[in-house]
């Protein structure tokens, strides 16, 4: 069986560079106050400590419990049950795998070949609410990988992979193929790929203000006025933007 191709209109380059810069507790805002009140994967974290974050489309994968019948323990890997691979094979540059995995974590989701393996593919991160296997190996390799646990066990021991490129639950959260999911060390978010270029630009211009925000709190001042911002502070956080850009700009002509 080959893996379904799911047919999105492209995002552009700006896009994912603005949710780059924005962490998933400021895209969280934003799609509160457009009515998404959960989308956060809860419960997942990075393996390793090799990288900060990505962004990445969703391609989806979606797991069954295994079945004796189907999944014999004889020769797991001979039954013609493919699209694990299937996957990994057609995963590209900035697509992220999202695993369905019922959030079992009783068998491995991956384990470093596949995930290596997605990596080389140019996969932007590697993403289950199950399961990894080779939690330190994968962790040795600098790529966004994030699971709500690590176990030994092999993946054909509990799950049955039953479909590629269709909408799934991951952590409780619904994901369609061409979602664009962002993480940070503190998780991960799905945005609605609809939704993407609407607060991708917002979002970015969001967490510039709470920097800013962020270090008058450190000095010392308190919340009130300054979180959230009132008319006065916002203007004071324009006017030191304006001043920074003004000394970026004399610094190149220098």
């Amino acid at each position: 069986m080959k893996a379904p191709s799911a047919v999105v209109e492209p995002l552009d380059d700006d896009v994912f560079e603005n949710l780059a810069r924005a962490s998933i507790a400021t895209l969280a805002t934003q799609l509160y106050r457009r009515g998404i009140r959960q989308p956060v994967l809860v419960g997942l974290t990075p393996v390793g400590d090799g990288f900060d974050g990505f962004v990445g489309e969703a391609f989806t994968m979606r797991f069954i419990p295994s079945r004796e019948d189907v999944d014999p323990l004889d020769d797991p890997y001979r039954t013609g049950n493919t699209l694990q691979w299937e996957a990994v094979e057609n995963v590209g540059p900035r697509q992220v795998l999202v695993v369905d995995s019922r959030s079992d974590v009783s068998a491995a989701s991956a384990g470093d070949m596949l995930v290596t393996r997605a990596m080389k593919r140019g996969a932007a991160a590697f993403v289950t609410d199950g399961a990894l296997r080779d939690g330190h190996e994968i962790g040795q390799l600098g790529f966004p990988a994030y699971s709500r646990a690590i176990t030994a066990t092999t993946r054909p021991a509990s799950f049955h992979v039953a479909d590629l490129q269709v909408p799934i639950g991951c952590a409780g959260v619904a994901v369609y193929p061409g979602d664009v999911l962002v993480g940070d060390r503190n998780g991960i978010i799905v945005v609605p790929r609809a939704l993407a270029p609407e607060i991708a630009g917002p979002a970015a211009e969001q967490e510039e203000l709470e920097a800013y925000l962020h270090t008058r709190v450190r000095a010392g001042e308190s919340l009130w006025g300054v979180y959230p911002p009132s008319a006065e502070t916002v203007a004071e956080y324009d006017a030191w933007k304006a001043a920074r850009g003004a000394a970026d700009r004399e610094e190149v002509a220098s």
